[in-house]
C-alpha cells in the first residue's frame, strides 16, 4: 500500500542549509512547537534564525519541502545518536505541525499522520534507513527537547516497520542497577551524559503513559527486549 501511495509536496525553499559531510542514515521527527504552520514555515525560511528542516507536514496532510535531501538542513542542533554527533549531516528532518507543550499540545490528526507515514517510508526506502534510526528530536537531544512528544503515535509507524515497536511480550527483568541501565541505554543509542534526561526521553518514546525519570523494572525490561536480537531488534 505504501509503495503505491502517491507522494507530492509544495516547494518553499529555505536558505538555511549547507553541504552534507555524511551519508543519510537517520530520520528525525520533530513537532514545530508553534501556533500555526504559517509561523513555522516563516521561521524555517528566515536566514536570521538559522534553522530549517527538509520537510514540514501540516495538520491537513500537506507536505512542504524546504531543503533538498541532498543538502544538510539545520534541524537537530547539538545532538547525538548511536555515536553520530553531526546529526544534521546524517539525517533527514521532518517538522510536524503541532503547537507543542508550550502552546497547547494535542494529538496528531489522521490526515497528518498518513502524510508523515508516506513521507517517512519514501525517505527510508531511498536511503536504506533502519527503523532503529527513525527517531524523535527528544531521542537525539534528551536534555534539550521533548518533541514529538508522548502523544505522537509511534505505534502506527512501528506496525509498518517505520520505527521500533514497544516490546510487550516475554519481558524479563535483567536486574540492572541504575548504572547498568544507563550503560545499556547508551549502547542502544542515547546520550546519557544527563542520566535523568536520557531516562525521561526513553520513557517518552517507549513508555509514554508514565514519564517520571525513575529507572524501574518495566524500563529495564523494555530496554533489554530492544537490545535483544531479532525479531525485537533493529532492522
Amino acid at each position: 500500500m505504501l509503495e503505491r501511495a502517491e507522494l507530492s509536496w509544495i516547494d518553499a525553499p529555505s536558505p538555511n542549509f549547507d553541504d552534507r559531510k555524511l551519508p543519510v542514515s537517520i530520520i528525525v521527527l520533530h513537532y514545530t512547537g508553534m501556533k500555526t504552520a504559517e509561523e513555522a514555515i516563516e521561521r524555517l525560511r528566515d536566514p536570521a534564525y538559522k534553522v530549517s528542516s527538509h520537510y514540514l507536514v501540516a495538520e491537513d496532510g500537506q507536505i512542504v519541502r524546504l531543503v533538498d535531501e541532498g543538502k544538510r538542513a539545520w534541524h537537530a542542533g547539538k545532538s547525538h545518536w548511536r555515536g553520530v554527533t553531526d546529526i544534521n549531516s546524517a539525517s533527514v528532518g521532518i517538522e510536524i505541525c503541532n503547537p507543542g507543550h508550550e502552546f497547547g499540545y494535542r494529538p496528531f490528526p489522521d490526515e497528518q499522520m498518513d502524510a508523515v507515514i508516506r513521507l517517512t517510508h519514501a525517505i527510508k526506502q531511498r536511503h536504506g534507513v533502519t527503523r532503529g534510526n527513525i527517531v524523535g528530536h527528544s531521542d537525539i537531544a534528551p536534555a534539550r527537547k521533548q518533541d514529538p512528544g508522548e502523544l505522537f503515535p509511534w505505534g502506527k509507524l512501528a506496525r509498518l516497520r517505520l520505527a521500533l515497536p514497544r516490546p510487550t511480550k516475554n519481558l524479563m527483568d535483567p536486574g540492572w542497577g541504575d548504572a547498568g541501565f544507563l550503560l545499556a541505554l547508551e549502547r542502544f543509542g542515547y546520550d546519557v551524559s544527563d542520566p535523568l534526561a536520557a531516562t525521561v526521553a526513553f520513557q517518552r518514546r517507549f513508555r509514554p503513559e508514565l514519564i517520571d525519570g525513575t529507572i524501574d523494572a518495566e524500563c529495564r525490561m523494555i530496554l533489554l527486549a530492544l537490545l535483544l536480537p531479532k525479531p525485537q531488534g533493529d532492522e
